[in-house]
């Protein structure tokens, strides 16, 4: 019988084996033959070798070879033999030698596949790479992206151990909670009618262990939310989950401020700067426009309201009277922008709610634009000061609601950065945002909601305000933020019974549906709770960045397409009417 098992990989070899017996298992990348001799590159994860068949040597592995095609699966034997002179390949770590091919046994035949898979330079369809995963893994790009994800968990769980964090895993099966995104549910056969929840985060069970005495504990944990997907969201994620007791934010601060560090210098060798800066939550949408700014290149906004209502511009001056706001940017070296792309980025702004963009580009002799008879030699000097703005640079502005413009501004600064090339490659721009609101209103259910959860502590400065003014009060949470996403998020929590229960009836939940959705947690609190806190990082969204891609799919081994399927497995599907019967779930044929 054939013995497959290896003597090495397909990355291993090099002069240093020249002569030695060896035996290699693995795909067959490519086929070459040569009027005698056939070259076959042999592919396993860890690299490509080259094997020679030389029908002199063994004719009837050579008769095989000559049969062999893309991803069948082959063992050989063989001597490692240096390559000839000028045909060293100096691209391959196995470049400088061949096996010479004395027996090989094929162990698997592989139909043509439905996309190059040695030729990764060739653009492949996602939907196709996505039904066919396990043949996409083969081509090299996803293997990396595994590695450095598993890298990267071993670096985590390092750094963890080291701070004294016991990792614990928390349940999947749980209680619906909702927490802002929907839940998806699992019904129960035992219990019929109810239903359990996929976390959306393990937030109450982490809060529970802090109960428990556990003080400092860590998960590399799965996600479930059942929301509208983008690139750097999937419908099941995994989070780095942290919460610790009798702690402060800046305690915290340092702790995952480290934890990055040892990630990047362990994963890419990328040296990361401590401590990372901090920002207000009001000032980082005044500057940037949004609460997770990508700090690698200027261009910030600055608000312009006060020069713009003594212009004569009634585009403006409308949308002020109507309680909006004028901002801009400015664009360095800008002037260099044609107006078909000036139009460009009006229609790019106007997927925001903005209706026009407007430009003045500025010139030795001082602004030019279709608008700038609207401004007067003051209001165009004020303006040319307020942006800092040269000869050669170009200024946008837009004018609408405090939130569209806050959002087009920023989508649009981001725009130019990248059609620019003002990014440079490389570059890891960390940030902290704090002192988010504590409330938000929701205009649809007309009342106040949380913005980021109920158990988030209010700020101790803003308390006196919880009754009088609640969208005034700030809350003790906090943001990392990198290269423009939000890396992850935390809060001090609330370990005083009294203060979550009044948070609970600010956001009008009557004790009923406080017992129903939260009974068990708020009982908990009354048995001693200590002062705690904690934070999630998107672990998915941490890889995708070290890994250089803006896609999250890039660094999942089977992710979901934006419609939440799985195009591999043809999920979700239907299932058989006797799994339903046996939940007492009836599904309506016409809906």
């Amino acid at each position: 019988m054939f013995d497959y098992r290896r003597t090495h990989h397909c990355g291993a070899l090099s002069k240093k084996e020249i002569g030695e017996q060896v035996t290699l298992s693995g795909w067959v990348h490519r086929r070459r033959d040569h009027g005698g001799l056939i070259f076959i590159d042999l592919r396993d994860r860890y690299g490509i070798t080259q094997l020679v068949f030389d029908p002199a040597l063994d004719a009837e592995s050579h008769a095989t070879a000559n049969r062999l095609r893309s991803e069948w699966v082959i063992s050989a034997k063989g001597k490692v033999v240096p390559r000839g002179e000028g045909l060293t390949n100096p691209r391959l770590p196995t470049g400088e030698i061949e096996i010479r091919v004395e027996e090989m046994k094929v162990l698997s035949q592989a139909k043509t596949p439905p996309f190059s898979i040695a030729d990764e330079a060739i653009e492949v369809n996602e939907d196709l790479r996505l039904t066919y995963r396990y043949l996409d893994m083969r081509r090299g790009k996803l293997h990396k992206s595994l590695l450095l994800r598993h890298s990267t968990m071993m670096a985590i769980r390092d750094y963890m151990d080291g701070e004294g964090f016991c990792e614990v895993t928390t349940p999947i099966l749980a209680k619906s909670t909702p927490e802002g995104a929907r839940d998806y549910l699992v019904p129960s056969r035992v219990h019929p009618g109810s239903f359990y929840a996929l976390p959306q985060s393990p937030q109450l069970f982490k809060q529970l262990l802090m109960l428990g005495g556990m003080d400092r504990y860590f998960q590399i944990a799965p996600c479930f939310r059942d929301e509208d997907l983008r690139a750097d969201r999937q419908p099941e994620f995994t989070q780095i989950d942290v919460e610790m007791s009798f702690l402060t934010p800046n305690e915290l601060f340092s702790i995952i401020e480290g934890l990055l560090q040892a990630v990047f210098k362990e994963t890419i060798g990328q040296e990361i700067s401590l401590p990372f800066p901090r920002m207000p939550h009001a000032e980082a949408l005044e500057r940037y426009g949004t609460d997770k700014p990508d700090l690698r290149f200027g261009m910030e906004l600055i608000s312009l309201s006060d020069i713009a209502e003594r212009s004569e511009f009634t585009v403006f001056l409308d949308q002020i009277r109507a309680g909006g706001i004028v901002k801009g940017l400015c664009v360095k070296g800008g002037a260099d922008i044609s107006r078909r792309e000036i139009d460009e980025y009006t229609a790019f702004v106007g997927r925001f709610g903005i209706q026009g963009l407007a430009w003045m580009k500025v010139q030795e002799e001082g602004l030019s634009s279709n608008i700038v008879k609207f401004f007067g030699p003051e209001q165009q000097a004020a303006l040319i000061a307020r942006m800092e703005a040269k000869p050669g640079d170009l200024i946008f502005m837009v004018a609408s609601s405090v939130d569209r413009a806050n959002q087009g501004l920023d989508h649009l600064r981001r725009k130019i950065a990248r059609d620019r090339n003002l990014i440079a490659p490389g570059t890891y721009a960390f940030l902290w945002v704090v002192d988010f609101p504590l409330m938000r209103w929701d205009p649809q259910e007309r009342r106040l909601d949380t913005e980021h959860h109920p158990f988030t502590s209010p700020h101790p400065e803003d308390i006196h305000l919880m009754e009088s003014d609640p969208l005034k009060v700030r809350s003790s949470s906090y943001d990392i933020v990198l290269n423009g996403y939000e890396l992850g998020s935390g809060s001090q929590r609330i370990h005083d019974g009294e203060l979550q229960r009044k948070i609970f009836e600010i956001l009008k939940l009557t004790p009923e549906q406080i017992n129903e959705r939260f009974g068990f947690f708020v009982d908990a609190l009354q048995h001693g709770t200590p002062p705690h806190l904690g934070i999630a990082l998107g672990f998915d969204r941490l890889v995708m960045i070290l890994s250089g891609t803006d896609n999250i799919r890039d660094v999942v081994a089977f992710p979901k397409t934006q419609r939440a399927s799985d195009l591999m497995m043809d999920a979700p599907s239907t299932v058989d009417p006797t799994q339903l019967r046996d939940l007492r779930i009836t599904i309506d044929p016409e809906k």
